[in-house]
């Protein structure tokens, strides 16, 4: 499959101009006091204070579609890291229900191959669906791969498509190389046209760029979103976001109502239950599953159903909590220097649901 994106692209003016035009209407917010939200004003307070001394940028907290807690600069732009993956997952959702996706196509039907080594026979034998549930049995080199992925990285052959989870780069890299195959158009302006749109984002306008990260002083491009490319590794970039936290908490917001927005059905409701289904739990006590591009967290009580979420670098999160009917949104500036633990993350969730009254 050959890329269609080989140097660095900027959208033109004219379609720049053509985007804000189409953003003029952008999604107005409600907000309510904690406590009509069955929220603490009170220890929010707390919340906020562990804020201001974690090195956190900016959070957000929607209950029932108001906002009841907003810290920090929510319209600054950052690098999202892995929850670009779950933003992947609508792209899907959509081209799967309009015939542009089979799911069940193997990478040899796709055509798949790269860099040497390259792919063997049973690994071309993996699924669109493997990839979606980071099932593929293919532990080739990729790009963006944090040095906890190769601690984890079984060995090549080790097995085949189906048989085993492992939160695998290459698996998210493909996924988007298929996607813009199978649509003709790249990722960012997917997403801008079929999400950011529709849902009346404040700060996303599909602004795109492509970097070589084996080169020497390369810059994050200050767009919304960029390729990372690390050809020495493998043939498919990264596709790394760069949004706000308001953007982020309007996508939850978007999953939390079954994919339905002011009366339209934006991404199908059954393909969402469908990537919320644990499909591979790999923290039994505490309740940790991988459904499609999210992660998944199993009730505690019978009747409730599954939470989801994604984090990036481990302190990004995008949290959808149905039985809370809560969206929660947590951002850290990792452009710049920074220190933020994975510790204060788990701090700060349960701070937040300690403010619950009810």
């Amino acid at each position: 499959m050959q890329r269609a994106i080989h140097r660095v692209v900027f959208l033109t003016a004219a379609m720049l101009i053509c985007t804000a035009c189409k953003q003029a209407s952008r999604y107005k917010f409600s907000y309510a006091e904690p406590e009509q939200q069955g929220f603490s004003t009170a220890k929010l307070e707390v919340l906020k204070s562990h804020l201001e001394e974690s090195g956190t940028s900016s959070m957000m907290i929607l209950v029932n579609g108001d906002v009841i807690f907003s810290w920090g600069d929510t319209n600054r732009k950052h690098t999202i890291h892995s929850i670009r993956k779950c933003l992947l997952n609508s792209l899907y959702g959509i081209a799967v229900s309009e015939g542009l996706i089979d799911t069940t196509m193997t990478l040899r039907e796709l055509g798949i191959e790269d860099n040497e080594p390259g792919l063997t026979d049973n690994e071309l034998d993996a699924r669109i669906i493997d990839l979606l549930k980071s099932r593929s049995g293919i532990y080739h080199n990729a790009a963006a791969v944090s040095e906890g992925m190769l601690r984890g990285m079984p060995e090549r052959g080790s097995y085949r498509p189906g048989e085993h989870y492992y939160y695998n780069n290459w698996d998210f890299n493909v996924l988007g190389a298929i996607l813009e195959e199978k649509t003709g158009r790249s990722i960012y302006e997917l997403f801008l046209d079929r999400i950011a749109l529709p849902l009346g984002m404040h700060d996303y306008r599909g602004k795109y760029a492509v970097i070589d990260a084996e080169q020497d002083g390369v810059e994050i491009p200050n767009t919304d979103g960029f390729y990372q490319y690390e050809k020495s590794k493998s043939n498919y970039p990264a596709y790394h976001f760069r949004m706000s936290a308001r953007d982020l908490a309007l996508y939850g917001q978007l999953y939390l109502q079954e994919g339905q927005w002011e009366g339209k059905q934006i991404v199908p409701a059954d393909w969402i239950e469908v990537s919320t289904y644990p499909w591979s739990v790999y923290n039994p006590e505490y309740g940790l599953a991988r459904g499609m591009l999210w992660g998944v967290i199993l009730p505690e009580e019978e009747g409730e159903g599954n939470s989801f979420y994604h984090t990036g670098a481990g302190i990004h999160m995008l949290g959808v909590y149905p039985a809370s009917r809560l969206v929660l949104v947590h951002r850290v500036d990792t452009e710049n220097d920074f220190e933020y633990s994975r510790d204060k993350l788990y701090r700060m969730i349960e701070l937040v649901f300690d403010a619950k009254t009810e």
